[in-house]
């Protein structure tokens, strides 16, 4: 019997066990509970095997909650309605009567993991026995994605019947259907597409076509749809879930009765909600003939305060009609809502208010106080803190468990890495079998979060650093050992040529100091379980990265005669403070070890320059494994980089100073290597900063998310950052997604306030982006906004200034211009500061009444004006 399971054999289950006695079928049922028990965690049940599997539970195990305590682990995948038939043979012939309750007790299991044919199996199930289905937040979750994708496997006609035909059908529509409105987030999974022959040819909002089709034949009560979609747009969720329930009650297109009935809640729509569920309510209140003014008015007050530009000049619009035809004779009283307008922060708004207010009869002036003009001033951001001191050494086996089952669970980076490794040294040299002991389970636990590595990520290093935490404790085989030395032989030439770098590149799109990294692991697992280390000399003693040379000289006065790890030594040196150091250097030196001499050169000479670099043009040739990204490439075309030069005269003996602009897009979009750069190169800026550029300028040419996550942990870095951070923030300015331009202004406000921002540089940077169409302006002038409200005016009407002569000169002006003239004249006013703007004259003298020419007016005249 249990054969039939292991080879999917689902069909003859049934007939093996046609006639068995039931005290029969209990002994199968106490073998099938221990053979399963010792199968499960090493067994994936696929269909085949899990249907086979359901089938001999039900006709064996004799409840149903034995039976759901086997088929609902999350490893047994049930082959949906086939299954449910097969199962519900088995138990007729058997006569059980529990299986409604089974599967009751497998949905109350679901989780986000659940699979549609989980769902499937149930439902067909609950269906045959006249059973309710279960109303759970995932249960309905699933049956809408049954709905979305039906199983056709066994029509012999391949064809789909219509989703309004199979709703009409569905036993579970009536209980199901008022779930639709109540089930948070529900509604970004209601607006789907059917495919009807092709992907080309498909039915946009198939479900929402459903319903209305059915509201209109009273299969559906209409009202419990309005109110639905109102329900749940007064309660509110993400935008993107509210979309599909606005697009749902225009195509119910509710009447002006229904309307009516419903005022009280499209106003607090209008007032509340987002802006287009506030647009929606906006225009059905519009269409109203008896609303009453007063209602209007109220909501106004609320609304003319909103941040949503359009909505608020379709209000003012609303209140210029009332004033000039049906309600005449209160024009004043609509004018003095209309003033309140003329507080709003966009300019355009306040003009249009304020022109709509006095034809009325109403000064804005007069209406109540207007905002309060600022003094003249310059950047008012905090004092930068310094880095604070890292973290204790991990000294205990059970926190250094802890932080490995942290670093894998959620892919951190930086600082926290090298601690963990740290003490992975620390502790596999004096007992390295309970560090055995302790990962183990964590590594198999955990480690299928970051896998193996990533062959479309040249910068992945998964697989490495989970190899490293499992040869924690084990013994060093020849085939491990071998591993480690093949990695190293990969990034190091010992007979190393004049002008030929040690860390060899072998990819270029991997950066040196990431080869660096890569080689620094392998050591790691080269000598990690030798005793008598006290950890790496390059664990850093601040949270960004710098090591101090004295924490570096007493470590290697501890280690005494024992040679230091090349590559540990190495980025320890690197870490070190730039510029000469004689003091710890003669210290060094009279420890009279080669590690020892070697620190003391290199705290004479300086350490690694800062080096020369340049911007430069490098064309985009890596084809992705993603379509969508493809096309991108093709438009793209070229990119502006960095070059990265040494001085002249010195040896980039690791070629961290030497860089060619990398010719690909390379998108690190799994683990996010690049953000422990700042800390492997803690010195320099720049350097890390022209590394990482091909990812930060893919959060603004192709969209990519978390693409600027490493500026914030580049301004707490130091050295100079020259062009290549001014290109950083200029294309973080411009990035697609908001929470990549949130941390670029963290990051340019961080560096203004240490005075290490160039606001000239980036803001001829984001011009020249923006003409040659690799940013979009429109997204860069929010975050700017929020730099100068933060406390950093000056910088900000600086930047604009800078940015400003290209864009004024482009013969087609960016989208969003106008609003970055806006931003350059407040922040002006603000400042006090006059600085010439070449080409806005021109554009001021025009004809014409456009925002372009009315902002470039309003800045010319702040600039003129004494």
């Amino acid at each position: 019997m249990f054969d039939l399971v292991d080879t999917g054999a689902a069909d003859l289950i049934g007939p093996a066990l046609a006639g068995l006695p039931e005290e029969r079928r209990r002994e199968i049922a106490a073998e099938l509970t221990t053979w399963f028990k010792e199968r499960d965690r090493s067994t994936w049940w696929s269909q085949g095997k899990g249907t086979a599997l359901a089938v001999l539970v039900v006709g064996c195990l004799p409840t149903a909650a034995q039976a759901a305590t086997i088929l609902a682990r999350r490893s047994i995948v049930l082959d949906g309605s086939r299954a449910a038939g097969l199962v519900r043979a088995a138990a007729t012939e058997r006569g059980v009567t529990w299986l409604g309750d089974l599967a009751h007790r497998l949905a109350a299991r679901f989780n986000q993991s659940s699979w549609i044919e989980h769902w499937r199996f149930v439902a067909t199930v609950l269906r045959d026995e006249g059973a309710p289905p279960p109303t759970d937040d995932r249960s309905v979750q699933l049956w809408v994605s049954g709905l979305q994708f039906p199983d056709n496997r066994h029509d012999g006609r391949r064809r789909r019947p219509l989703l309004a035909a199979r709703l009409r059908e569905d036993p579970f529509l009536p209980v199901m259907l008022p779930r639709l409105f109540e089930v948070d987030g529900l509604g970004s999974q209601l607006g789907f597409d059917i495919v009807l022959r092709s992907w080309e040819d498909r039915e946009r909002h198939g479900l929402l076509n459903a319903l209305t089709t059915l509201a209109a034949e009273g299969v559906i009560d209409r009202t419990v749809l309005i109110d639905g979609c109102l329900g749940r747009l007064l309660r509110g969720d993400k935008t993107s879930a509210l979309r599909s329930f606005v697009i749902l009650l225009d195509q119910l297109q509710p009447t002006t009765a229904e309307v009516t009935a419903r005022t009280t809640d499209y106003l607090r729509l209008l007032t509340d909600a987002p802006a287009p569920v506030a647009t929606m309510a906006q225009k059905a209140l519009r269409e109203l003939p008896d609303l009453a003014l007063e209602s209007i008015l109220d909501a106004s007050r609320e609304v003319l305060f909103r941040p949503d530009k359009t909505l608020v000049k379709a209000q003012l619009t609303w209140l210029d009609r009332l004033a000039r035809k049906p309600y005449r004779e209160r024009a004043a009283e609509i004018a003095e809502v209309i003033a309140v307008a003329a507080e709003h922060p966009a300019v355009e708004l306040r003009d249009r208010a304020s022109a709509l207010a006095a034809r009325h009869g109403v000064d804005p002036a007069a209406a109540g106080p207007g905002p309060a003009v600022a003094e003249p001033r310059g950047d008012d951001l905090p004092a930068p803190t310094p880095a604070a001191p890292a973290p204790a050494p991990i000294t205990d086996v059970d926190e250094l468990a802890e932080e490995v089952a942290a670093l894998l669970g959620t892919r951190s980076q930086g600082v926290p890495m090298d601690r963990v490794l740290d003490g992975l040294v620390r502790l596999t040299a004096t007992d390295a079998p309970r560090v055995h002991a302790a990962l183990a389970p964590v590594i198999e636990r955990r480690h299928w979060s970051w896998g193996n590595e990533h062959g479309y990520d040249p910068l992945c290093l998964c697989g490495v650093v989970v190899d490293v935490f499992r040869t924690a404790g084990a013994d060093q085989q020849p085939r491990r050992r071998s591993r480690w030395e093949s990695l190293l032989a990969a990034v190091r030439r010992t007979d190393r040529a004049p002008k030929t770098p040690e860390l060899v590149a072998t990819d270029p799109r991997v950066p040196a100091v990431h080869r660096l990294l890569r080689a620094r692991l392998a050591e790691i697992g080269m000598h990690l379980n030798e005793p008598g280390h006290g950890g790496l000399l390059a664990a850093p003693t601040s949270t960004n990265g710098q090591l101090d040379p004295l924490a570096l000289l007493e470590r290697l006065t501890a280690r005494g005669d024992r040679a230091a790890w090349h590559w540990d030594l190495t980025q320890a040196l690197l870490r070190l403070p730039t510029g000469p150091d004689d003091a710890v250097a003669d210290k060094a030196a009279a420890l009279g070890t080669p590690a020892g001499d070697r620190l003391a050169a290199w705290l004479r000479s300086g350490g690694l320059p800062q080096p020369v670099m340049r911007a430069t043009s490098a064309p985009v040739k890596e084809k992705s494994r993603h379509a969508y990204l493809r096309e991108y490439y093709q438009k793209l075309g070229e990119r502006i980089l960095v070059e990265v030069r040494p001085p002249n005269g010195y040896d980039d003996r690791y070629g961290l100073v030497t860089a060619d602009p990398t010719p690909t897009l390379s998108s690190m979009d799994d683990v996010g290597w690049e953000k422990l750069w700042p800390s492997l190169l803690p010195g320099h800026r720049g350097v890390v900063a022209a590394n990482a550029l091909p990812m930060v300028a893919s959060g603004a040419d192709v969209d990519q998310r978390d693409a600027t996550a490493v500026l914030p942990l580049l301004a707490e870095s130091t050295g100079p950052g020259g062009v290549a951070v001014d290109l950083a923030v200029a294309y973080g300015l411009g990035a697609r997604h908001a929470a990549d331009r949130v941390a670029t202004l963290d990051a340019l406000l961080a560096l203004a306030g240490a005075g290490q921002f160039d606001p000239v540089g980036t803001g001829g940077q984001v011009g020249a982006l923006v003409v040659q169409d690799r940013v979009k302006l429109s997204r860069a002038v929010e975050p700017l906004r929020d730099a100068a409200l933060a406390g950093a005016p000056l910088t900000v009407w600086r930047l604009l200034a800078a940015a400003l002569p290209a864009l004024l000169a482009s013969v087609k002006p960016a989208r969003g211009l106008p609003d970055l003239l806006t931003l350059a004249a407040e922040t002006a006013t603000t400042t006090g500061v006059r600085i010439e703007v070449p080409g806005l004259a021109e554009v001021a003298a025009r004809g014409g009444s456009s925002r372009l020419v009315t902002e470039s007016r309003r800045l010319h005249l702040a600039l003129t004006t004494a």
